[in-house]
């Protein structure tokens, strides 16, 4: 009788067991012998391999007739942002009949297989996708020769850093195709890797004082021990090991993951526009394989920009996206043109957002979107819930607070709440990503790091690369479907994000309520770099929004005039396009900058045409002089001092006024006498100058610094005492890390004041309807700064003309203002409205709020008095105790070299006032500060007499928007969006001159609201408000006279 065979000790050592198992799988070590090195079971090269190279991105039809010469494996070529096109001649092995075969492509490029003139595969080394599946097995009668075109972008997943992700581009890097072969690929040894990898995965995860744990492990050194990787009849017995294991099924109290599959693609970043085209086209093309083999697969895709794009250039892969979306596994999400910044862009541009981004989502795909997607952005505005439920959405999704420098944020699922008291249902997924890869450490802090414990039982899971694209892989969809039920393991389901949070919905009882911003602990330097983005920002949505308004006062005024729907349509989505988020914030390579400075220039360009061939519609019929057309976009009547043309270049003072959104003829020569006290401008024998217009007196000593400010009537000083005003300090601005995008609290410990020269102050305008002082300061022996300090006869508020040569590195440049007001806390401008903000820092939540962002004004006020700063194209600002601080400019290094270098203009201005911000006129200051009355020239006669389209009867509500409604460009209807902009209830009539036939309520989406319809009562309507609410109103014009 045979001696029983030895029995393997029952004691293991955990070490030594994991790491033969992670031995068995390793890709390094013992690959002669291991597992990994039977995925490919046998290989030949291509049959024949030529190349063509290229600066240009060409369409297939185009490059598939130029000239390819012979090329080899390992051949180089470049430089970055070039291309290299690829034919591929593969000639299959007949003894590979019945087997899966693979083309093996390793390249340190984005590659993109083609075939018979469609992409089929995107192929990239960092995204794990180095094989496009051939055959899953060759038939005997099946073509066994055919040819591939794979064109290799000379650039990586995340561009083309020099030394590191984030640092400018390498623009003499080179790039190679490392491997080029047929292979059989051993599927059953793939299953048993993926199964030894997750149980691997498990035993670690779990860690040694779990039970589970220990199954685990025993059960991949039991799989070990009965599959030998030489003789494939084993894998079988292994496979039913693994098996077992996962069968084993988890309690109905677990908790439930919901996978959705997910790409994020930045728009731009370290790579240019139209780099992304090609990164859509290489994911998602990836994304429809996987969706075509694996049925219950759903893929999650934002931005309507990049659909678009997509549409227009790969029509094909278009139609099938589109296919699938009707499966319900390709899901459009986000309701916006593009991943917008959360901070920046106006109330009206993040209503143009999910505007346009919604309206392409019915029209492409036949329903809009019911989440709001945004992973990515440095922050989220309190006026967001608002706009999101004025846009049909009631879900909102991101998880950058995970990257909080200093708090934790509490919760991963709550009712997020804006400031008019608008509520959506937010969701940010446990894991901290947007990018998962589906192992089991990622499943297992998903339910650890869950901050609403007891309170809801399922969460979001977006797997696949993401950032510079690449998606999902089988992998990952593989080790998905294997942990759907596991004991130990948390439930996992693939899942869709209306899935999600409808679960998310039956559990909201007990949720949390967050109220006001989602401010971002990092990223604040994006307030203030690329100085040039930023005041193209801001002129274009000015330039859109008057265009807009005299276009609609066009349409209703004239029977001729065409309102241009489709070409403000186009300059719009310009806009959007550079509010995406790292590219308004400045954080994106220089190639990215020069396109979105084309585009501003374009929108500018076209935009004052369209302001030209408005005011010329309006003059037409109108007696009077030719001449000048003075505007007046905002809904108050306004008197102001404006330099008005004058042949030959020239440009002569005048005080005009004008009414609210409307116009008025340009005044003659015979000025009438001012009513108010004329600028007195005073200038002492020790240099300083004064500027006084009788509401407020300004000082400046010899340097151009502020030494007082009195707000004349109650001969109160806001400068706080024995200190300046316009004091201008650089920092050293060292992040940690992210360069273009941080400014650390540290930098405030190295404040350096900007000292000037004496006798460098001089008079301008001598006073009348306009006074001014200007000065010299060198900022440093490469940057100099000169300045222009004007007060206007009547105006509440001193300006102060700035213009910068800045040639540094890694210095922040900022001005203070010192006040003689006390207050625990600030308010700064938001879209359609305001917030507070702390002025200490008792805690860490105030302290890492050292650098925040506002947009038109900030204001410290004390109970009667405050001072109010104001600027044309800032955002990042601060108030700490009670210095107001405005951030100017900024000099990183990475991703953009040059970001911030050159010449600079803008404008700032400090308004004291009496009472309140609200009840003072800040707001409509700050307006009227961005809104410069416009001098049209009148191609014929001018309007004789002043005329207004739209006043208020309060100055809470402000007329933000009046366009033409969407859909048909020869509607005669107008929409007009209005909020309150002070915080209060408050009744508001509207009256307007234009002949309306009907008017009822809408939504932000245009929508008209079935119960909203409003009488009209010698053209006035009435509205009621609450505290920051917006609404929009269609107008129904009557039709033109025959």
């Amino acid at each position: 009788m045979e001696a029983p065979a030895p029995v393997a000790p029952s004691l293991k050592h955990w070490r030594t067991t994991l790491e033969r198992v992670e031995k068995f799988v390793s890709p390094l070590y013992f690959t002669d012998c291991n597992l990994r090195g039977r995925l490919v079971r046998d290989s030949c090269p291509v049959a024949a391999l030529s190349s063509f190279l290229t600066p240009e991105r060409l369409p297939y039809q185009r490059a598939v007739e130029q000239n390819f010469l012979p090329a080899q494996i390992g051949d180089c070529f470049g430089p970055t942002w070039w291309t290299c096109w690829f034919q591929v001649e593969l000639i299959i092995p007949e003894a590979w009949v019945g087997q899966e075969v693979h083309l093996i492509w390793e390249s340190n490029g984005e590659s993109l297989v083609w075939h018979d003139g469609e992409p089929v595969q995107g192929l990239t080394k960092e995204g794990e996708k180095t094989s496009y599946i051939l055959t899953e097995r060759l038939g005997e009668g099946e073509p066994r020769s055919l040819t591939l075109y794979v064109e290799v972008a000379c650039n990586g997943l995340l561009g083309a850093g020099k030394g590191s992700m984030i640092a400018a581009p390498d623009l003499e890097k080179t790039f190679q195709v490392s491997r080029a072969e047929l292979a059989v690929f051993h599927r059953e040894a793939y299953k048993l890797l993926v199964d030894l990898e997750l149980l691997l995965g498990i035993a670690k995860g779990l860690g040694e004082n779990n039970q589970r744990s220990f199954q685990a492990l025993y059960t991949a050194n039991q799989m070990v021990n009965v599959c030998d990787p030489a003789q494939p009849e084993t894998f079988a017995a292994a496979h039913a090991l693994a098996s077992r294991f996962f069968g084993q099924r988890g309690g109905e109290s677990q908790h439930t993951i919901h996978a959705i599959g997910h790409c994020h693609i930045d728009t731009a970043w370290l790579w240019p526009f139209k780099e992304t085209v090609r990164k859509c086209a290489r994911s998602w093309v990836t994304a429809v394989q996987l969706m075509d083999q694996n049925p219950s697969f759903i893929f999650a895709c934002s931005q309507a920009q990049q659909l678009e794009w997509v549409k227009n250039d790969y029509p094909g892969l278009y139609a099938r996206l589109q296919t699938c979306a009707l499966r319900g596994q390709f899901v459009p999400v986000g309701g916006t043109w593009v991943e917008m910044d959360g901070n920046l862009p106006s109330g009206e541009a993040m209503v143009r957002q999910f505007l346009q981004g919604q309206n392409f989502f019915l029209q492409e795909f036949g329903k809009m979107c019911s989440e709001f997607w945004l992973p990515d952005t440095f922050g989220y505005s309190a006026q967001l819930p608002q706009i999101m439920r004025g846009c049909g959405i009631r879900r909102f999704l991101t998880q950058k607070l995970s990257w909080n420098l200093v708090n934790t944020f509490p919760h991963h699922t709550f009712f997020w709440e804006g400031i008019d008291g608008s509520r959506v249902l937010a969701h940010f997924p446990p894991g901290d990503s947007y990018g998962m890869q589906c192992n089991v450490e990622e499943l297992l802090k998903t339910v650890t790091n869950n901050r609403d414990k007891g309170r809801t039982n399922h969460s979001a899971f977006l797997f696949g690369f993401g950032d510079g694209g690449g998606g999902p892989t089988q992998t990952m969809l593989d080790r998905l479907k294997r942990l759907c039920n596991t004991d130990g393991l948390p439930r996992v389901q693939l899942s869709s994000p209306g899935q999600l949070f409808s679960e998310l919905e039956r559990e909201a009882g007990q949720l949390c309520t967050w109220v006001g911003e989602l401010f971002l602990e990092l990223h604040n330097g994006t307030y203030t770099t690329h100085a040039q983005i930023k005041k193209g920002n801001r002129e274009c949505e000015r330039i859109l929004h008057d265009a807009e308004l005299l276009s609609s006062l066009a349409l209703a005024r004239s029977s001729q005039f065409l309102y241009p729907a489709e070409k403000l349509q186009d300059l719009w989505r310009l806009l959007l396009l550079n509010q995406f988020h790292d590219v308004v914030p400045g954080s994106c390579i220089q190639l990215v900058v020069e396109d979105a400075m084309r585009y501003y220039e374009d929108i500018r360009s076209c935009g004052n045409e369209l302001l030209s061939a408005a005011a010329t519609a309006l003059c037409a019929g109108e007696p009077g002089p030719e001449g000048l057309l003075i505007v007046n976009t905002l809904p108050w009547k306004r008197t102001e001092v404006l330099a008005l043309p004058k042949p030959g270049g020239a440009h002569t003072l005048a005080l005009v006024t004008v009414p609210s959104m409307g116009y008025a003829p340009a005044p003659t020569s015979q000025q009438p006498l001012m009513p108010q006290q004329p600028v007195m401008v005073v200038e002492e024998t020790d240099g300083s100058v004064t500027l006084d217009n009788g509401i407020i007196r300004v000082r400046l000593d010899p340097t151009g610094r502020v030494t007082s400010l009195v707000l004349v009537a109650s001969g109160r000083e806001t400068i706080a005492e024995g200190a300046v005003g316009n004091q201008f300090v650089l920092f050293d601005d060292v992040p940690l890390y992210w360069d273009a995008w941080d400014v650390m609290d540290y930098h405030l410990e190295t404040r350096k004041p900007v000292l000037g020269q004496p006798g460098t102050l001089a008079v301008g305008n001598e006073g009348g309807l306009r006074g001014s002082a200007w000065f010299l300061l060198q900022l440093s022996p490469n940057s100099r700064l000169s300045q222009e300090v004007v007060l206007d006869l009547g105006c509440p508020y001193v300006r102060f003309h700035t213009e910068v040569h800045w040639q540094e590195s890694h210095k922040f440049l900022k001005v203070e203002f010192p006040a003689r007001v006390r207050s625990p806390q600030a308010s700064y401008e938001i879209q359609f409205g305001h917030l507070q903000r702390p002025t200490h820092y008792n805690t860490s939540w105030d302290w890492a709020r050292f650098e925040v962002w506002a947009h038109r004004w900030l204001d410290l006020s004390e109970h009667g008095f405050g001072l109010a700063l104001l600027n044309d194209c800032k955002y990042g600002a601060s108030v700490r105790d009670n210095v107001l601080t405005l951030s100017l400019l900024r000099a990183p290094k990475a991703p953009d070299a040059t970001a911030d270098m050159g010449r600079h203009e803008f404008t700032y201005a400090l308004m004291p006032h009496k009472g309140s911000f609200q009840d003072s006129g800040v707001i409509q200051a700050a307006y009227s500060l961005n809104f410069p009355l416009l001098a049209l020239p009148a191609l014929g006669p001018a309007p004789a007499a002043a005329w207004s389209a739209f006043s208020l009867s309060t100055p809470a509500v402000v007329l933000e928007t009046v366009k033409q409604a969407e859909g048909s460009p020869l509607s005669r209807t107008l929409v007009l969006r209005l909020y309150e902009a002070y915080g209060s209830h408050v009744n508001c009539w509207l009256q307007t001159a234009l002949p309306v036939q009907e008017a009822v309520l809408c939504d932000l989406l245009e929508r008209r609201d079935p119960a909203g319809h409003l009488p009209l009562h010698d053209n006035r309507l009435k509205l009621t408000f609450s505290p920051f609410q917006v609404q929009s109103l269609m107008l129904v014009l009557q039709p033109p006279p025959a």
